[in-house]
């Protein structure tokens, strides 16, 4: 057997046995729709669903942006994965043993590095949680938790631990005990766990705090947070980032919170590791946290899988007003709804909650503003309403309009701030930003080739696509001869090509196709789009379909060639030629039995 051959066998195994639905329905909330699932796009921002799972075809597809693919392909766009660690986590995820797979060393090495990554960091969880649980050092640690309300069914769901600090555990408690576990010391410096000295040797990067394990969405511990116990700074740590720890994409809790993010429809945005516990502790368990930076688009956009509205807990200093600002343009570029609730003075998320319950956490979420409004509302109280003032609230707001895509969208807000500061609309004039509608479509010729097809040749072309393993059959009875425009001949020109490696697939098709060609927009389609003739697929349903279009085809080809042959009788007579229009009408007549 051939090594393609082999890696097409293995990537089908395990592509049969990953639900596509269950996968993706991890990241984006789909609805079923018939015999498809849709959703909103997790690749672009839209109010409007138009992000749709094939689960017989194993497709996704949008039909805003054009992306498109498999359950490999969603898992490597969406979490940056290369197509081995794709494969990798869905055997992993499915159970399947794969074989020693046919790798560059480079894709080896990657692999082999974050699995390592991902080893030590799990370890490092167990030890961790083994030292708060049973250590004598940690009675400090179990005490902090105790007077701040943590019970025991916390703990444990959210694998706290404890890294006791240099006075008893030495300066490198952690480092030799993963060092024992036979953990490479290359390893421990690459998770973040160690630090290496400037003489040599190494010391432990957490010391005398309690641990978050931070959990990415298959659930695996990829970076920790810590908390220190006493006064040293800084407050709060992180691991540093790694191969599997990007801070810019993961959200603490949403791993554990994502179901009660769904099912509330709302998710709360705090700020501290014990802020988002205690909230989950009172009963307010759709709560996440940014890992010590500035909320990002890819933040929100992962939010906006699970729910229909964000509020953001903030306090109502500058630094809050500050975030409120630094947010406002990414929600409204990925059309997000949000809202932000001002904490009492005096407050954050986790003195409330312990002071007034989840009542009183509701009573702050049902008075929260929307986002921009409170933007707004910030800015008159900072800058006033002078000339002066005005022109600095406009600069401001013109960076927040700017970051709307949808024209309606920008038009109301330009309206509605205009009209609050008393000035003309113009005033907040700048240039619109590029809109995929309003950009030369970069499919045309494809769309207006297809659109020159008649009714049996777009079935014919479809056909293809849903049973490219006919594509042989067909060209003997000249399926490139009958289907005009160059555009369209491209699918069939790739089929062949497959044909000729001795695989031919849907899949392998829409990858051989050009990335944003209208070709494989519209192959995507049709493949997430499934049989919608109402007919119930069976084993034999492409082969009689194969065979009416195989029918269909000869009898074109004989019309053609009868026309053809007509054309040229004619010629013979105008010309005067009776020798060869009598050739010629014995031939019409030898065809004409077979007309």
């Amino acid at each position: 057997m051939t090594s393609s051959f082999l890696r097409d066998e293995v990537k089908n195994r395990v592509r049969e046995a990953a639900d596509i639905v269950q996968v993706i329905g991890e990241y984006v909330e789909l609805k079923k729709a018939g015999s498809r699932f849709t959703g909103l796009c997790p690749f672009h921002a839209e109010k409007t669903p138009s992000f749709s799972v094939n689960p017989q075809r194993g497709f996704f597809h949008c039909f805003g942006c054009g992306e498109s693919g498999d359950v490999f392909t969603f898992l490597m766009k969406y979490s940056r994965l290369s197509f081995p660690e794709a494969l990798s986590e869905l055997a992993r995820r499915y159970h399947i043993d794969l074989p020693e797979p046919k790798l560059s060393d480079a894709d080896k090495k990657r692999i082999r590095e974050r699995e390592a990554l991902y080893r030590v960091n799990e370890e490092a969880a167990r030890i961790f949680e083994r030292c708060l649980a049973e250590s004598p050092d940690a009675e400090p640690a179990r005490g902090y938790l105790h007077r701040r309300g943590v019970p025991g069914e916390a703990i444990r769901a959210f694998r706290l631990g404890y890294a006791p600090g240099p006075e008893a555990g030495g300066w490198n408690f952690l480092f030799s005990r993963l060092q024992e576990t036979g953990i490479p010391v290359r390893d421990i410096e690459r998770a973040g766990l160690a630090v290496r000295k400037d003489r040599g040797g190494y010391y432990d990067r957490f010391r005398d705090r309690i641990l978050f394990p931070i959990l990415d969405m298959t659930g695996r511990v990829v970076a920790f947070g810590g908390r220190i116990l006493g006064d040293g700074k800084p407050k709060y740590m992180n691991s540093p980032e790694s191969p599997i720890f990007d801070k810019s994409r993961l959200l603490f809790g949403l791993y554990q919170h994502r179901e009660q993010i769904r099912t509330r429809r709302r998710a709360l945005v705090v700020e501290g590791n014990f802020d988002l516990l205690m909230l989950a502790v009172h009963n307010c368990p759709n709560v996440v946290a940014p890992l010590g930076t500035a909320l990002t688009a890819s933040h929100i956009r992962s939010l906006r899988g699970y729910c229909d509205e964000v509020v953001l807990l903030f306090d109502g200093d500058s630094a809050g007003l500050k975030a409120a600002m630094r947010s406002v343009p990414l929600f409204l570029a990925e059309q997000v709804d949000a809202r932000i609730a001002v904490l009492p003075e005096g407050h954050d998320p986790d003195t409330l909650v312990r002071a007034e319950g989840e009542e009183g956490i509701g009573r702050l979420v049902e008075r929260a503003e929307p986002l921009a409004e409170f933007v707004f509302d910030r800015l008159v109280k900072q800058h006033g309403l002078t000339l002066q003032g005005k022109n600095r609230i406009v600069g401001e707001l013109q960076q927040i309009i700017a970051a709307c895509t949808e024209q309606v969208q920008r038009s109301l807000m330009v309206a509605h701030f205009s009209e609050m500061l008393g000035i003309p609309p113009a005033q907040f004039a700048a240039a619109p930003p590029e809109r995929a509608a309003e950009r030369e479509p970069r499919d045309q010729s494809f769309r207006d080739a297809l659109r020159g097809l008649s009714r049996k040749q777009q079935q014919l072309i479809d056909f293809l696509i849903y049973y490219p393993e006919f594509i042989d059959e067909l060209i003997v009875c000249g399926v490139e001869e009958l289907v005009p425009g160059q555009p369209v001949r491209e699918i069939i020109a790739r089929l062949r090509e497959l044909a000729g490696t001795g695989v031919v697939s849907s899949d392998r098709l829409l990858a051989a196709l050009p990335e944003e060609s209208g070709e494989r927009r519209y192959v995507a389609e049709r493949l997430v789009a499934g049989n919608q003739s109402g007919e119930e697929e069976d084993e034999d349903r492409g082969r009689r379909m194969c065979d009416e279009l195989v029918a269909w085809l000869r009898r074109e080809r004989q019309q053609k060639e009868h026309a053809e042959l007509m054309r040229q009788i004619n010629e013979a007579q105008h010309a005067g030629d009776n020798e060869l229009l009598m050739q010629l009408l014995r031939q019409k007549q030898i065809c004409g039995k077979n007309y």
